[in-house]
């Protein structure tokens, strides 16, 4: 069956392995592939290509070309499905760290090439959606922050309850079609600069 919309980009240093490589996918379907056999500046010429999908065959990889290899896989934010000999251990962990969606030892087969790519994309999408919503979950904290110090500002001010200085606030978003932490943050700056303490 055709994968005609995932464009994959191969990475290997090794150009025989990188054309077998090609060729297992593209008997899959995966019709847009591309190679990369020189690993200079490659995060750079990643982001160029743009592609869906990265397979690194890294073969018998030393310390160091792993090492290198990984930082690019935290660089550039792609379901990634790595390739090697043999492993151990401690290098596993380290790709895994790294944001490696699927690493796969005992090297490169077609046979199992469809179902690696399909579990490195469904890997990613779920550690992105995990990112997302940590981001999401800070994001609205620091907000609950801002927003309870304004409240607090407010009663102490104008000897309101909370939930009066929280409808102040409410309606202020409301009139200037902002958000509440948006106006929170406003009277904090204000306050700020009046010289009045901070709650």
């Amino acid at each position: 069956m055709s994968q005609p919309q995932t464009s994959v980009l191969v990475i290997d240093t090794s150009p025989a392995r990188a054309a077998i490589i090609e060729e297992g996918l593209r008997a899959e379907g995966y019709e847009r592939v591309q190679l990369v056999t020189d690993v200079e500046r490659l995060a750079a010429r990643i982001e160029v290509i743009a592609p869906d999908v990265i397979v690194m065959d890294l073969g018998n990889p030393k310390r160091d070309m792993l090492e290198s290899m990984l930082q690019v896989t935290r660089a550039v934010k792609k379901p990634v499905a790595m390739f090697v000999d043999r492993s151990d251990r401690q290098s596993m962990e380290q790709a895994i760290e790294a944001g490696v969606s699927a690493y796969v030892v005992d090297g490169f087969r077609q046979d199992r090439i469809k179902s690696i790519m399909e579990m490195a994309i469904s890997r990613f999408n779920a550690f992105s959606r995990m990112e997302r919503e940590l981001e999401q979950a800070k994001s609205a904290l620091a907000d609950r922050v801002v927003i309870d110090k304004a409240k607090h500002l407010l009663m102490k001010s104008r000897g309101l309850s909370e939930d009066a200085a929280y409808k102040i606030l409410r309606k202020t978003a409301m009139d200037q079609n902002r958000r509440v932490v948006e106006v929170a943050e406003s009277l904090l700056m204000s306050a700020a600069l009046l010289g009045g303490d901070e709650p």
